[in-house]
């Protein structure tokens, strides 16, 4: 059974997983026509190969660190860190500790 998005409203807790993090999954939080929010759980050494999203995107260290590679070269991000990428911007992920990170994606509606 999936897990329900977030309704508005609804509190969302994003704090650092802790002594959980080894056990927990990554999780959509909520989405939207216009928004998606998700929590990546990244063991040590996971890597996520070069993708693109459909629209701008942040991506927030919540804890661990992580290796992130974008146009601006392979930065190292350790808790409280904060990145912007504009849409379509190739970009890959490696956990260099067990991590879990904030992504949101602004997503554009299209029109027929």
């Amino acid at each position: 059974m999936a897990t329900p998005h977030a309704q508005a409203g609804e509190i969302i807790d994003v704090r650092p997983l802790g002594d959980k993090l080894q056990e927990s999954k990554t999780q959509a939080l909520l989405k939207t026509d216009n928004i998606e929010a998700l929590r990546l759980v990244l063991p040590a050494g996971k890597k996520i190969a070069e993708h693109k999203a459909p629209g701008e995107i942040t991506v927030q260290c919540l804890e661990g660190a992580i290796q992130f590679t974008s146009p601006s070269g392979t930065q190292t991000m350790l808790a409280g860190d904060l990145l912007f990428l504009h849409a379509a911007e190739l970009h890959a992920v490696e956990a260099i500790e067990d991590s879990s990170v904030l992504v949101t994606i602004l997503l554009h509606k299209t029109t027929a």
